[in-house]
């Protein structure tokens, strides 16, 4: 599983957007006439989606484009695509330019045409996947989904280098959400989703990649839950408000209910945690002011009591400490190693 990342394009005007309110963006029938008079231009623009289309689209759906000139020279653009650079040389230099109080801006500064990070490396590592794992780094609900390769995801985005089943399925697990609501912080009532905290630190089971009961645990809630948002054209966020509503009785919400608890069995399982339970309750994220709360909708969640959540928790901090013991102590025995190698290499 690659390292999680994502692209800081710096610079609304190097997409194209319809919805665009600000002014900032080209229209989308600019690119088409671009890419219709020199179809060269279609090799730099590229799909760009965020959080935003990733929660609220039932296919997670973008509707912008993006310029994307990776990290070529300016010469070599304005030969091979001189109607794109040109725009973004009306909309991206000028704020570029004032970027002068640091090294990094002036870098930026000087190299207008490129984004404020290519990503190098992340799309080096999905090359040869055909979907990778997405998270909103601000979210109402950890929702975890995949998306294709070949688009350009906004730094809103924490991109996963993985295609596999098995990762959602232990990442869309309350085991993940319980350690990922603890170290994660908070954005109004939102969670925000912090990869060095949540993820990076995260103890997944042992061989969870090739885990085929895993695999199948992931595969069976990810398709259900994506022809459900279909049907009903509700994105994640929509679909996850249902899930969290006492008051919901729909089967097919509640079918995806039971499908939750049926794939944190599964991870559980993979722990070798079997003995804990996985039935949930409607319970209050935090505390309320009734008064407060009176005529808006209240902050329920359907998870697992108190107890569960906090004897899980305590499992996962332990495991956790053991295996940055034994990289310790893997790490000093390779110390230990190498010291006695050049000892010995001192006495010849």
């Amino acid at each position: 599983m690659g390292r999680v990342s994502w692209a800081d394009v710096l610079g609304m005007g190097f997409t194209f957007d319809d919805t665009d309110t600000k002014g900032v963006a080209t229209p989308i029938s600019v690119m088409q006439d671009l890419i219709e008079k020199d179809p060269y231009n279609q090799q730099v623009i590229f799909p760009y989606i965020g959080g935003e289309e990733v929660n609220s689209h039932p296919r997670h759906a973008h509707h912008r484009y993006v310029i994307n000139f990776d990290d070529r020279d300016e010469a070599t653009r304005r030969v091979e695509s001189p109607g794109l650079l040109s725009i973004v040389d009306t909309t991206v230099r000028p704020d570029r330019a004032k970027l002068t109080k640091n090294a990094i801006g002036r870098k930026r500064a000087t190299y207008w045409w490129q984004y404020g990070s290519l990503s190098k490396e992340l799309y080096s590592t999905i090359q040869g996947l055909d979907r990778v794992l997405v998270i909103s780094q601000v979210t109402q609900h950890l929702a975890f989904a995949f998306l294709p390769k070949g688009m350009v995801y906004s730094h809103r985005l924490y991109v996963i280098a993985t295609h596999l089943n098995s990762t959602f399925g232990v990442l869309q697990s309350r085991v993940h959400e319980v350690w990922a609501r603890f170290f994660g912080s908070s954005m109004k009532d939102d969670l925000m989703y912090a990869t060095i905290d949540c993820f990076e630190t995260f103890p997944f089971p042992v061989n969870w990649e090739t885990d085929r009961a895993l695999d199948a645990a992931g595969k069976e809630y990810y398709t259900f839950r994506a022809e459900l948002m279909v049907r009903n054209d509700e994105g994640l966020t929509k679909t996850y408000n249902r899930f969290h509503d006492p008051d919901e009785r729909d089967p097919d919400i509640l079918r995806l209910r039971e499908l939750h608890a049926k794939m944190d069995g599964v991870v559980l399982a993979a722990y070798g945690w079997t003995d804990i339970a996985t039935g949930c309750e409607f319970l209050l994220d935090f505390e309320i002011d009734e008064e407060e709360y009176r005529r808006k909708k209240k902050p329920w969640r359907y998870r697992w009591p108190d107890d569960v959540r906090d004897e899980v928790l305590a499992r996962l901090l332990a495991l956790n400490g053991e295996r940055a013991e034994q990289e310790r102590i893997a790490a000093q025995a390779q110390r230990d190693e190498a010291a006695k190698l050049l000892l010995q290499i001192q006495k010849v």
